[in-house]
């Protein structure tokens, strides 16, 4: 397991003792200067060959270089970069980092603009996966990340729930078992009431002095996704371990975020269960009732995701009275149909925060793009002729993931004046059979300007005014739906 650390600007190193990559955009590197660069590697290697080097890269996309065996090494980021994806290059900087460490300890310069700093070190650690279970003894590097900024300006920069909560020192509150049952969280307590370890509902809670928002984050923490009773398949079911891959990201995002200084009161509410198979578990046909009062008819019970998420984000929004509610989850697959393996989808009832999202995706690196909301469209395909609604959709080819959400949002009203903000992100969760860590740098940015962090700060979108919890007077861009009862 590598030991990654981070700094602005350079330290003084040999190649021969210390190997170094040396990566980035060619306009940037070309604005590097020799007096600059120097102190990584002299004396193995000269001005003439530094120049020389930048001179013969060819990205296409990318393009490496030896300066020095293989112990200094120079490589070029794509030119190109489409307002679709993230200017930091930060897919293309985890690609290149990956393939050219060498195992030892190392160090990676990132010639970057301030605005990418945040986005081009995360993707460095993208590169290092921290989960190995191979036998034997196995290297742990230390990687050492110093940041280059070639504008002009440089900056400061600076697993469990209930251990993060510790560790930031913020309120645990834990609903678990029966209890959910009791409480009312039929759509959890339906999911996980099969499996060896009960499920549960966790709430970090921060609450600053001085607050005056209320912010709730809510993850789909599927630890296990046998698909129940529907039962996936022998090629479907491996890697749905990933399926915890939203509670994740938010877990991480609230401890940097916390540890930071957030202004604003934030809550991480965290849906955990395992769609396990047995005696109990819950049957196509059966019916419950979700925290928010409604029913829903099961017609297929590897649309487990959207049920937990219903009853999170109805506690987020009755019992914690937040009026931003976003919620982050590996809802569906056919995600990675509408916006591919490296976009998120977005779906939220304002267009305001569908600029904000994408925005903070291109700077985050954590990219992110909107789908359709139009819920007098689409929420029809979940009607029941015995509850008010069905968990999965009827028309598998009419703008599933659009659908997928709008069935959490119908669980606080299409009403809700407050804003509601839905993010699935079950392809750019993974790389192959590694995470990503897709989502926590993307949460960071997208609020951002709540921040106390400098950095953060700079490349936070500026966000909205908060929309009010009670009063429904912003209907021109909600949609008001009936809720139907049989």
């Amino acid at each position: 397991m590598a030991t990654l650390k981070y700094a602005v600007g350079l330290a003084p190193s040999d190649p021969d003792s210390q190997p170094v990559m040396v990566l980035g955009q060619i306009r940037h590197l070309a604005r590097v200067s020799w007096d600059t660069i120097k102190v990584k590697l002299e004396p193995q290697v000269s001005e003439a060959v530094w120049q020389r080097a930048v001179s013969e890269l060819f990205p296409s996309p990318t393009d490496s270089l030896h300066l020095y065996l293989n112990q200094a090494t120079l490589a070029a980021l794509p030119g190109k970069c489409s307002r679709h994806n993230t200017p930091s290059r930060a897919h293309s900087v985890t690609r290149l980092v990956r393939s050219l460490l060498t195992g030892a300890d190392q160090t990676v310069v990132l010639v970057c603009e301030r605005a990418d700093m945040l986005a081009t070190g995360c993707a460095v650690a993208r590169a290092l996966p921290l989960f190995t279970r191979k036998s034997g003894p196995q290297p742990e590097p230390t990687i050492t990340v110093e940041v280059l900024v070639v504008d002009g300006e440089q900056a400061s920069a600076e697993e469990e729930v209930k251990k993060v909560g510790e560790e930031l020192g913020v309120s645990l509150t834990l609903i678990r078992g029966e209890d959910l049952k009791a409480r009312g969280f039929g759509g959890i307590y339906g999911v996980g009431k099969a499996a060896v370890h009960p499920p549960a509902l966790a709430i970090l809670s921060h609450t600053p002095a001085g607050a005056t928002q209320s912010i709730a984050w809510v993850g789909k923490g599927i630890v296990y996704d046998t698909g129940g009773l529907s039962m996936k398949t022998k090629t479907t079911m491996p890697g749905m371990k990933r399926d915890l891959g939203g509670a994740a990201a938010i877990l991480g995002a609230f401890l940097v975020t916390v540890k930071a200084g957030f202004t604003q009161n934030l809550h991480a509410v965290f849906c955990l269960a395992e769609n396990a198979v047995g005696p109990i578990a819950t049957k196509p046909d059966d019916i419950h009732t979700l925290y928010s009062g409604r029913t829903v008819e099961i017609n297929n019970t590897d649309a487990e995701g959207r049920l937990v998420l219903a009853d999170g984000v109805a506690y987020a929004n009755k019992d914690l009275k937040c009026t931003t509610i976003l919620d982050m989850a590996t809802l569906t697959g056919a995600q990675g149909t509408a916006t591919g393996k490296y976009h998120g989808a977005l779906l939220t009832n304002e267009d305001t925060w569908e600029v904000l999202g994408a925005a903070a995706g291109r700077a985050s690196g954590d990219l992110l793009f909107p789908v359709p909301y139009t819920p007098e469209l689409h929420f029809s395909e979940f009607a029941s002729s015995v509850a008010d609604m069905k968990n999965s959709a009827a028309d598998r080819s009419n703008a599933l993931v659009s659908c997928a959400g709008l069935f959490i949002a119908a669980n606080l009203g299409f009403d809700f004046p407050g804003s509601w903000i839905h993010v699935d992100m079950a392809s750019p969760v993974h790389s192959g059979d590694r995470a990503t860590g897709y989502g926590v740098a993307l949460l960071c940015v997208l609020f951002g300007a709540h921040s106390s962090h400098r950095l953060l700060q700079a490349v936070a979108p500026p966000l909205p005014p908060p929309a009010g919890h009670t009063d429904g007077t912003n209907s021109s861009k909600k949609m008001r739906l009936e809720q139907r009862r049989p």
